[in-house]
């Protein structure tokens, strides 16, 4: 399966993300910013980094980026996106995922070792059971996600993680950045586009600490791949 990764000025994680990729079986293609199609790919991954520097706001300047065009006509046709940190912040931005991402409670830069619990089944958590608890790290200064009706996303099935401690408990406790209800991430309406906060591409061999980041994409990858 051929899996879009694409570069912006200032993404860091890009070269991770497709190590990763192809770690889980996937053909990772490298896409730039510039881009203005997909190069024929079956799904997305927006990285992490500081897209542009993060001038004026996270993500508000990649989403004029010609390949966001792009990723929104793909995505509108059904194609599965994920976004991972800032990719987060621009699927935000770009207005193809609810809410907002803002600076973290404290204002301060958080990267530690995060357990999140998997809330609903969707393209990007296929074949991972709700309540599953996962242990992905986190790195941002404005990974606080707002939306005014955290409550109305979770009962539209549009939660797709909450930070936990390990036995699953979500509290403030184990929030690392204020967001409401503790979200860790989102898909939009059709579920093929997800916003993770967390980085699962950090989270692929044992000599990381954990590998549920690999296991997260590969249910994904078979879940995408599945016959209709």
């Amino acid at each position: 399966m051929r899996i879009g990764v694409v570069t912006f000025p200032g993404s860091c994680d890009d070269r991770d993300a497709a190590y990763a990729l192809e770690l889980v079986g996937a053909e990772p293609v490298r896409l730039w910013h510039g881009d203005a199609d997909l190069a024929g790919v079956e799904a997305v991954v927006l990285p992490g980094g500081f897209t542009y520097g993060d001038y004026l706001r996270t993500g508000a300047l990649a989403r004029f980026s010609p390949v966001m065009g792009a990723v929104a006509g793909f995505a509108g046709r059904g194609g599965p996106v994920l976004g991972v940190c800032n990719g987060f912040q621009v699927l935000c931005e770009a207005g193809l995922l609810p809410g907002a991402l803002t600076r973290n409670v404290g204002l301060r830069f958080v990267h530690r070792r995060q357990h999140v619990r998997v809330e609903a089944v969707g393209a990007w958590t296929a074949g991972i059971a709700p309540g599953t608890i996962l242990d992905i790290p986190v790195k941002h200064g404005e990974g606080r996600y707002v939306h005014p009706d955290p409550d109305g996303l979770a009962a539209a099935g549009q939660v797709l993680a909450r930070y936990c401690h390990a036995d699953g408990t979500v509290d403030d406790g184990a929030n690392p950045n204020g967001s409401v209800a503790g979200i860790a991430g989102v898909t939009n309406a059709g579920g093929n586009v997800a916003g993770l906060m967390p980085h699962p591409e950090h989270a692929v061999d044992p000599l990381l600490g954990s590998t549920d980041g690999a296991r997260l994409l590969r249910a994904a990858l078979a879940r995408i791949t599945a016959p209709a």
